[in-house]
């Protein structure tokens, strides 16, 4: 009896894991083609739109050279570097999800400069010609940090770039960098009109877009925030501050060394 027991037993064991399989199977396959339906739908618009403005204003400039003022030449131009720098973010974007997705990144750590990594990604976003105002504010003895400097870079830049494109014009952007203990901590804040309360623990999620928004995008800059953060050890967070605005705050635990120090105080 107990031999005939065991035996059902592991026949109704081996079907329901066979079962659960197929119906794993069957999620993954749909979890697949959602997503492949989300790419497609974003990519669609968000490659299309700066590949159509660089052709139209390149057959301008060429099938029009000599009707052409100055001026106009000038305006075609500043439109094809705006939708190729447009074009480069989506590719950049894409690149990077798909670094995430395959779980192979490793940091590569190294001695870094805090304050030359805010300074310039602050200038690669000024560059596109932007109506908010940046203001930057960094301890001059900061020390440095042992971080992947790339994956600290595209944190930063994300999150700057969301600022710019979720904010009003001549809206405020605030970038601080803080040390204490061993944690680098890294705040960006505006003072736009923040994000609806109900979506907040949505944001970093892959190819979500804010409801009611007309900024574009692929929804993949602050899930990539999120995976670099993460793959660095390190969190993000995101919170509305009073009276309008928001913050986010990226923490990573690092090395760090008091050289730069000693040679401010030499």
């Amino acid at each position: 009896m107990y031999f005939v027991i065991a035996m059902i037993n592991a026949v109704l064991t081996y079907k329901i894991r066979q079962i659960e399989k197929i119906s794993r199977q069957k999620e993954e396959r749909a979890n697949t083609v959602k997503l492949y339906n989300t790419l497609l739908n974003s990519l669609s618009h968000e490659l299309r739109t700066p590949i159509a403005a660089i052709i139209g204003a390149t057959d301008n400039l060429q099938s029009n050279s000599s009707k052409l003022t100055a001026l106009n030449r000038y305006e075609l131009i500043a439109e094809i570097s705006k939708a190729s720098f447009r074009l480069n973010q989506q590719v950049e974007n894409l690149l990077n999800m798909s670094r995430l997705e395959s779980g192979f990144i490793q940091p590569k750590n190294d001695w870094c400069d805090i304050s030359e990594i805010i300074y310039t990604v602050t200038k690669e976003i000024e560059e596109n010609k932007i109506a908010q105002k940046i203001t930057i504010n960094i301890n001059p003895d900061i020390p440095l940090f042992k971080l992947d400097k790339g994956l600290l870079q595209q944190v930063i830049y994300n999150l700057l770039n969301n600022a710019v494109q979720y904010t009003p014009p001549q809206s405020n952007i605030d970038i601080v960098a803080i040390s204490y203990s061993d944690v680098l901590q890294i705040i960006i804040e505006d003072d736009g009109n923040g994000f609806p309360e109900a979506e907040i623990d949505s944001v970093f999620d892959k190819f979500y877009r804010l409801k009611n928004t007309q900024a574009g995008g692929t929804g993949l800059g602050l899930s990539i925030v999120r995976g670099f953060t993460e793959a660095m050890g390190g969190t993000v967070s995101l919170e509305n501050i009073k009276p309008h605005g928001a913050r986010f705050t990226v923490a990573i635990p690092a090395q760090r060394t008091y050289l730069k120090n000693l040679k401010h105080h030499e």
